[in-house]
């Protein structure tokens, strides 16, 4: 094959992802705007008031967490920024797990739904296991009574406007896709290249005992891998190119989805915590414990479960 072709075929693949993804992402993202102009999203945040107090957290960051889940981890800290509520260390801490946890949901459980997961199965396990995070780590910290302190030189990092206009609205927005279609181009590429190179079978090689002790299959390690490390979006619309190629087992699938809701963009969203005050021992060391943790059990309580069970209760259509 020469390597107009492969160009080509580089191509092709990453223009037939990204329309899929943008099908899903720009009515989502029309939709969130309109509850936050209206203010329905408040709404959202009072009935999730009862729940903050469980992790130690006043009822108003029910909206923080509200937002982010509506909208996304910016318009969380945006919200949280707004109310100018002092938390404590662990507080933040708390509210920033939670957050990378369960965030974005009608972009992420669409291309989750896409790629062959039940949106509905995909929103329990993030929001309860969110909320459980929430509690155990509260629990932690005020048992340890650590970081009990009301940190310092904390600034607004977020330069997205509140009030910005319709059309300034629009054109982030439109950057925001331009990113995206940048990002799953440059993925694809990687990824063919590593495949034709031999860098996958040793990232298999290197990850394959710990998620195979998960009971996550070696033929998608490479993209949970990546959904891990730079988001659930790209791991996502990287399964969804995935299933139009090969046959993955729809049970991989799940377990790889499941796995990358929990613990996905580790890196940049983990900084981006961090630089609002939370502290590294939650928003990474404890959410990466509890998600193998958590993985584990849903593994092996679902590796029982015969498919017609998993389709029942997991997969989605596109996926049985």
């Amino acid at each position: 094959m020469n390597l107009f072709a492969i160009i080509k075929g580089w191509l092709s693949q990453s223009i037939s992802t990204s329309i899929k993804i943008f099908k899903i992402m720009i009515p989502v993202s029309i939709l969130v705007k309109i509850l936050q102009e209206t203010g329905l999203i408040v709404y959202i945040g009072d009935a999730l008031a009862p729940l903050m107090s469980v992790m130690g957290l006043p009822g108003e960051m029910g909206l923080v967490w509200a937002s982010a889940m509506m909208g996304n981890i910016y318009a969380g800290i945006i919200t949280y920024f707004s109310i100018g509520m002092e938390l404590t260390a662990a507080q933040i801490t708390v509210l920033s797990t939670i957050i990378l946890i369960a965030h974005t949901f009608p972009v992420e459980l669409a291309i989750t739904h896409k790629a062959g997961v039940k949106a509905g199965a995909a929103f329990l396990f993030r929001f309860l296991l969110g909320f459980l995070a929430g509690v155990i780590l509260y629990n932690i910290y005020n048992i340890f009574n650590l970081y009990q302190n009301i940190p310092t030189g904390i600034e607004k990092i977020v330069a997205i406007s509140e009030n910005a206009t319709l059309w300034q609205w629009a054109l982030g927005e439109l950057k925001n896709y331009a990113i995206v279609f940048c990002y799953i181009t440059g993925l694809i590429i990687i990824m063919d290249i590593l495949k034709r190179i031999g860098v996958i079978d040793l990232i298999n090689k290197l990850f394959y005992p710990v998620l195979k002790f998960l009971g996550i299959g070696k033929e998608v390690i490479p993209i949970t891998v990546i959904g891990m490390t730079l988001g659930l979006a790209y791991g996502g619309g990287l399964i969804i190119n995935e299933v139009k190629q090969t046959q993955l087992q729809p049970r991989n699938v799940l377990y790889a989805l499941m796995l990358m809701s929990l613990f996905h963009s580790v890196i940049e969203d983990s900084l981006l915590m961090i630089s609002i005050g939370a502290k590294f021992s939650g928003v990474f060391i404890f959410r990466f414990l509890f998600s193998l943790l958590i993985m584990y059990f849903f593994v092996k309580i679902t590796q029982k479960w015969d498919e017609t069970k998993m389709g029942k209760w997991f997969y989605s259509t596109t996926n049985k």
